[in-house]
């Protein structure tokens, strides 16, 4: 088990870790896509587990169930457990995301997810997160 600097949610029944560094806006992005429907793993750090050749997320039992949200502090919510990785996002500052990028994937505890770099605080992120999951999941398909 790892533990990893990283805001989690639940999309579509595919756990996304949300990476960058502080104030990067992992935070406010899962807000956004909780607000969309999406439910919180995590906030802040995520503990990664290799189960079957699958990967596992879930809070550290300290801050399971809460989020920290800029202007109001910090909140209980329902959150999901545990939950299967199936994406990875690095937020990038503007300007730092490819137009037609090759597709990359990231190594934890020896399993690969596919990556993906966006901008936390672009209006499109919370759809392009969602088609990403989407290509994750084998139910939306990327053209080479």
């Amino acid at each position: 088990m790892v533990k990893v600097h990283a805001t989690c949610v639940e999309v579509g029944g595919t756990a996304v870790l949300l990476r960058g560094p502080p104030g990067s806006g992992k935070s406010d992005l899962a807000l956004r896509l909780i607000g969309g429907g999406a439910r919180l793993v995590s906030d802040d750090y995520t503990e990664v587990e290799e189960r079957d050749g699958r990967l596992t997320v879930s809070a550290p039992k300290p801050i399971a169930g809460m989020m920290e949200v800029r202007g109001i502090g910090l909140i209980t919510m329902e959150f999901a457990r545990q939950s299967t990785l199936g994406l990875i996002v690095d937020l990038t500052p503007a300007g730092g995301v490819e137009r037609l990028p090759d597709p990359e994937t990231c190594e934890i505890l020896g399993v690969s997810v596919p990556l993906f770099k966006f901008t936390a605080f672009e209006e499109s992120t919370v759809v392009k997160i969602r088609l990403a999951a989407g290509i994750a999941h084998g139910t939306v398909k990327r053209v080479q």
